[in-house]
Formats: structure tokens, sequence, C-alpha cells
């Protein structure tokens, strides 16, 4: 009976839920409230007990027992929106975060989302290789902000065969002629605009922009203070870019835009509108499978087949690395000709 007594004043505080199982808790007071943790291990418990005792009795702050809720993927997903809530493609982020949110995937605490989830995913909702990646792309995003705020611990997207190959698609730009016929087209009020586009290479975003205060008449050119990749650059005009500008900013003061025009705005984001005007003009003139972008893969062709090297087609068009300015080289009449000569040993 006395070793009885012993053992159970051995274990107070202490208790096994489910009885039997090996996990065991700790049971004390603080100020008349009871407070009760789990703790796993018998020797963890019974040492875990003894600091809690000695915190009261020192009169130290004893950690919070609070739950809090568990993190969800849809959280993870709102707080990319949130990130990118001044980035350029602001309102591709809040898309692709609708459908998210709409999927399964949503609904699954972060630590416990595989790479298989994600793979399924992907292999379920995107059915083409480029859909894939974006996605791909949005939740590698979404699980390293994660990460870094500490609610996530590992990243599931970062894993061999997330990325799919893209097929290169067709670059399509206009031949001289094709250009001729649209600029017989195109309604007079926006042709100004039509032949910076060619001539210059901007992007739609960049072009439309773009102060009257950018555009310096003497350089014969337009300063960017940002482009698509975060940096400024320098566009330089030809003639027809250079007498399309002067005509464009007749009337216009320094605060102008060069051309204005309505704009819908979405997610904090500017949405510029060409195909009310460029698209009726394109089917009128008969040409096919072009678009606004044609415009600036226009201008990338026309530079290369004359003799354009690839690095001045990259500071040009304002592109970020070689590859993107390489797609163009085939174009350039110096780099078939070489190919040619190979076969006769030429040079």
């Amino acid at each position: 009976m006395p070793r009885q007594k012993k053992q159970e004043k051995k274990d107070r505080g202490l208790f096994q839920r489910p009885p039997g199982s090996g996990v065991w808790w700790i049971n004390y007071y603080e100020n008349g409230k009871q407070r009760r943790e789990k703790i796993g291990r018998k020797s963890d418990a019974i040492d875990a007990y003894r600091d809690r005792r000695l915190a009261i009795r020192r009169g130290e702050k004893l950690p919070d027992l609070k739950r809090t809720a568990p993190v969800m993927v849809a959280d993870l997903v709102d707080a990319v929106v949130l990130f990118t809530a001044k980035h350029k493609s602001a309102r591709d982020y809040v898309c692709k975060a609708g459908i998210l949110k709409k999927h399964k995937l949503a609904a699954m605490n972060v630590n416990s989302v595989t790479p298989g989830d994600i793979q399924d995913f992907l292999r379920t909702h995107c059915k083409t290789a480029a859909t894939s990646n974006r996605y791909a792309a949005f939740l590698g995003l979404a699980f390293r902000l994660g990460m870094d705020n500490k609610k996530v611990k590992t990243n599931p997207v970062r894993v061999k065969g997330t990325h799919q190959p893209e097929p290169r698609g067709r670059l399509r730009f206009l031949s001289r002629e094709e250009y001729d016929q649209l600029c017989a087209t195109i309604p007079p009020e926006h042709l100004d605009e039509f032949v910076v586009s060619v001539h210059t290479g901007m992007r739609l975003s960049e072009q439309y922009s773009v102060e009257v205060s950018q555009f310096d008449r003497k350089r014969r050119a337009i300063d960017l203070d940002r482009s698509k990749n975060g940096d400024g650059r320098t566009v330089h005009l030809n003639p027809p870019a250079l007498a399309a500008i002067e005509s464009a900013v007749q009337g216009r003061k320094r605060t102008d835009r060069i051309f204005p025009q309505e704009v819908r705005t979405g997610a904090k984001q500017e949405r510029f509108d060409t195909r009310s005007w460029f698209e009726p003009a394109v089917a009128e003139a008969g040409i096919p499978r072009i678009t606004w972008h044609g415009c600036r893969h226009t201008f990338c062709s026309w530079l290369a087949m004359a003799g354009a090297s690839t690095r001045e087609i990259m500071e040009a068009a304002g592109h970020k690395t070689l590859a993107m300015a390489a797609r163009y080289a085939h174009l350039s009449p110096q780099h078939t000709q070489s190919v040619v000569d190979r076969i006769a040993g030429t040079k």
C-alpha cells in the first residue's frame, strides 16, 4: 500500500490519453486555471511538468496553448494575389487564383500537400504545357511565400518533372505588302499608333503609357521609365516613327499621353484596347493570323532581314536575353548565306 501511494505521488500531474497509448500529457494549475499539454514520451512529460511548475513559482510566462487554425492552400493563394497586386500581370494572378480556389486542392492543409497532388491538379486542369507551366509557377510562388512566412515546411512544386517543355510557336509578322494593305484600311485617327508600333517594336503597355515629356525630338528617341522587365530603356525612332510621333503630339501637353485612349481598369491594372479598330482593319485587308503583338514581331523580323545582329535586335526591342532575339536570326540574309556556304567549304 505505501508503495502504491509513492507511485501515485511520482506521477502527479501526468496522465495517458488514451489510456495505455504511451502518449503522455501534463496537468497543472496557473493562477487557479487548469492547463493541459500533450507532450509524448513519459520522460519528456516528467521534465515538462517540472519545468512548468518551476516557471510558475518564478512568475515566468508560460507558452501559449491556444490552437491556431490550420493553413490551407487557399490562404497561400490569397497571399500571392496580395504580393503581386502591383505587378503588370496582376489581372492574370487574380484570374488564376479564382480558378485554383474552386479546386479541391485549395481546401488541403499546406503541410499535407504532396508533389502528387500538384501533378494531379496540373494534369487534370491544364490542357497545354504552357498553361501547366503558368499554374506551376503560381503554386511555386505560393509555397515559396509560405515558407518565407514560416507557414509551410516544404515546397511540393519544386520537384523534377513539374515543368513541361513548350512547343515554340510560329512567329507571324507582316510582309511589306501586308503592311501597306493595313495602312490603307486602318482608320486615319489610329494610323499613327499602328506605324509607331511596327517601326519601334514597343510593347502595347509601353506605347500607350508613354507621355509627351518622354519624347525627345532632337535625339529622335523616347525614354521609357519602365519596361516589362522593370528597367528603363531608350526607343530610337526611324523617319516613319518620328513623323507619326510628331503628328500625334500636336496640341498635347507635356503631361499628356502621346496615344490617349479610353482605358478599362481591372485588378489595379490598365488594360489598353486596340482590338475594337485593329481587328476590323485586319479583316478588311484580308490578312490572316495577325494580332497587335504581331507588330512587334514585324519590327524584329524586319531588323533581322535588314542584317541586324542578334544583340542589336535584343537592344532595339528591349528583350531581356539574347535567346529571345535569337528567334529572328534565321531571317537574316547573312545567316542564311553562311549556312549555305558551309557545304562548299567557303567562309
